[in-house]
């Protein structure tokens, strides 16, 4: 069972030169192992098949060991178990890794990595530890974009934004919803083979650059993040854009939110009598401001739940301001 499975695998690497391997430096082997990694997701299901047949290799190479057939081919079976690794290491979401293994995993798959012995932190390598640079600074993306391994690019694109999308939904409900949306999309396109790793890595680019620009524009408009999460939650909707006018919008989502504080207590999300009073006075508020009748329940209950997001920061009445 050891020798079929072995030959199976071989038989899904032809082509890719992987004996190379063996006699390989540490760095080198790194490369090789992602190179085979990109050339097993380029097969037809080759991830599934790849990984079921390692998972059958390695059970039967436990159970022949220490035979002299199974010691003389440990070095194959490690190199398997090492591709079928890095094939699991990430989900199709990014979720559930902690900050440790992720930047560990990271540091492993940047280039620059694998053509030196000693051990490069990638957020170093990439320069954006500094101050003035982002995580998606558009040298970051450029370098990302360059990256030989196409799919490890998609990875780390698809981890830093999944990251950076979901420290916003602690801030701005409509803003974090639209962004994993848009997210996820892309990632469902890739896993369904509609679109190239290339492909995805440029609309992820485009997502980051899209998220850089949705931070600038609370500054550009004059308000604080808070307002500025309240603003979104009342201009997502079509009707109410081309019915008013963006800046009694901006005016109605600072009313919203200093209203919405002043009624905020730390336990009224629990205390029912508290949510019912913040909503009249936010339906209120909405008449007032003429806001689109037909759309002003579903705006009632966006604004109640963006507000629930951070009602523990609003009932000290701290008021972030972006700097």
């Amino acid at each position: 069972m050891m020798r079929e499975k072995l030959e199976i695998l071989s038989q899904m690497l032809y082509g890719f030169p992987y004996r190379e391997y063996f006699k390989a430096d540490t760095s080198t082997r790194l490369s090789i192992i992602l190179s085979a990694e990109e050339y097993i997701l380029g097969l037809e299901n080759g991830r599934k098949r790849y990984i079921d047949e390692v998972a059958s290799l390695s059970k039967a190479f436990a159970i022949a060991i220490p035979h002299d057939d199974a010691m003389a081919v440990k070095e194959e079976v490690g190199f398997h178990q090492a591709v079928k690794a890095r094939l699991l290491k990430f989900d199709s979401t990014g979720r559930g890794r902690t900050d440790e293994e992720m930047e560990t995993a990271i540091r492993q798959v940047i280039d620059r990595a694998l053509v030196t012995d000693r051990v490069i932190d990638i957020f170093d390598a990439a320069g954006i530890k500094k101050p003035d640079i982002s995580i998606l600074s558009e040298e970051f993306l450029l370098e990302v974009r360059n990256m030989e391994h196409k799919n490890i690019a998609f990875e780390v694109l698809q981890k830093l934004l999944n990251d950076e999308i979901r420290a916003r939904m602690k801030r701005n409900l409509v803003q974090s919803r639209t962004l994993m949306e848009m997210l996820e999309d892309s990632i469902r396109k890739y896993h369904n083979k509609v679109i190239t790793a290339v492909e995805v890595i440029e609309e992820l680019i485009q997502l980051g650059k899209e998220i850089t620009k949705m931070d600038r524009e609370p500054r550009e408009m004059g308000l604080s993040e808070y307002e500025y999460a309240f603003y979104t939650a009342i201009a997502d909707n079509q009707s109410a854009r081309e019915l008013m006018q963006k800046e009694t919008l901006k005016e109605l989502a600072v009313v919203l939110y200093q209203k919405v504080k002043q009624n905020t207590s730390i336990d009224w999300t629990i205390k029912e009598s508290v949510r019912a009073k913040l909503k009249v006075i936010v339906k209120r508020t909405l008449r007032k401001y003429g806001y689109p009748p037909d759309m002003q329940a579903l705006a009632t209950e966006t604004v109640l739940k963006q507000a629930e997001m951070i009602a523990d920061e609003l009932s000290r009445k701290n008021d972030p301001v972006i700097p």
